[in-house]
């Protein structure tokens, strides 16, 4: 099992990660909205959003992500989402089912179009929790 920080950055992930690229060191890899199976049916400034990237640098790996416009923001309640990942599917559902007790089933989980499964779920502390089975 693996988890990494996910940060949404609202609009500006672009921005975001080329000022920590230059700030901390490292590499990052980024998939656009018009590279997913959605990508054909949004406008042409959405289809440019970051939809899912990972930063790597010198003991450090988090993953980042324009996020949703219909959410929006308070930057007292912050940007950062917890991103679990695991090969075992017993396990990720176990972990799922764990995390939503008490909670609130934002995306329920389903096959994803990169292949193995994924949801999202707020627990109810209201820490944000993103779960891909691989």
């Amino acid at each position: 099992m693996e988890l990494a920080p996910y940060i949404f950055f609202h609009g500006r992930c672009e921005e975001a990660l080329e000022f920590y690229k230059a700030a901390l060191g490292g590499t990052y890899e980024a998939m656009r909205m018009a590279d997913s199976p959605m990508g054909k049916d949004l406008p042409p400034a959405a289809q440019q959003k970051i939809m899912h990237a990972t930063f790597k640098g010198a003991g450090m790996t988090f993953m980042a992500s324009d996020g949703q416009e219909e959410k929006t923001f308070d930057p007292a309640l912050g940007n950062i989402s917890l991103s679990v990942t695991t090969a075992d599917a017993a396990e990720g559902e176990r972990l799922f089912t764990a995390l939503a007790s008490g909670g609130t089933v934002d995306m329920p989980l389903s096959d994803a179009f990169w292949g193995g499964r994924f949801g999202m779920v707020t627990d109810k502390f209201g820490t944000e929790w993103m779960m891909s089975i691989s």
